[in-house]
């Protein structure tokens, strides 16, 4: 029998934030879903913003926190009977200790405009899933329906303002990583990122 091998873990998924209060920055995102987490009820959410600025991480961090069930849909794969699909698993009980199940769908604004359609009863009162929290991702709304838009809460997410937070962040995580190599001017080097 072999050995089993262990790969070294990717820094990203090491340092990958998950708790809501570990996220750098995003005070107002935080603030939101920590209000909702300590009295959570079923709900639709938007997560708006650049691509890299948390909105999937975060939405994983909450469901954490809530101990729910993730069923999650990527934007190529959100048709209609990926929807129906999801929907009808939502009818049954989760089977985590948090008895809510979170509905991802990352990429919102990439959703077929049938599936999207579909959503319309899904999100308001007429054909909600008990305990299930709806959380969608996009990047801008502009490819979103002003109904669906209606249904959800719109949380904003931007990288405005992080570049001093993020430079302690990586600081620290080579201090850990890498304590007797030079250490680079991080602050430079977020500053750059954040222009280009």
């Amino acid at each position: 029998m072999q050995g089993q091998i262990d790969y070294p873990q990717s820094l990203t998924a090491k340092y990958q934030p998950q708790t809501l209060e570990s996220f750098i920055g995003l005070e107002k995102p935080k603030r939101i879903l920590a209000k909702f987490a300590s009295n959570p009820y079923a709900h639709s959410f938007l997560f708006v913003g650049p691509p890299g600025t948390g909105k999937t991480t975060m939405a994983l961090a909450l469901a954490k926190q809530l101990q729910a069930e993730v069923l999650h849909v990527p934007s190529q794969h959100c048709t209609v009977s990926e929807v129906e699909d999801v929907i009808r698993r939502c009818w049954y009980a989760p089977m985590t200790a948090g008895g809510f199940n979170i509905v991802l769908i990352d990429e919102a604004d990439q959703m077929t405009d049938k599936a999207q359609l579909l959503f319309l009863s899904k999100l308001d009162a007429t054909a909600r899933p008990p305990q299930t929290i709806f959380i969608f991702t996009c990047n801008d709304t502009e490819k979103l329906e002003p109904r669906f838009l209606s249904r959800c809460l719109r949380v904003e997410f931007s990288s405005y303002g992080l570049a001093e937070a993020a430079a302690a962040f990586l600081a620290n995580v080579w201090q850990q990583e890498a304590p007797d190599a030079e250490q680079p001017n991080f602050d430079r080097l977020v500053k750059t990122r954040a222009t280009i």
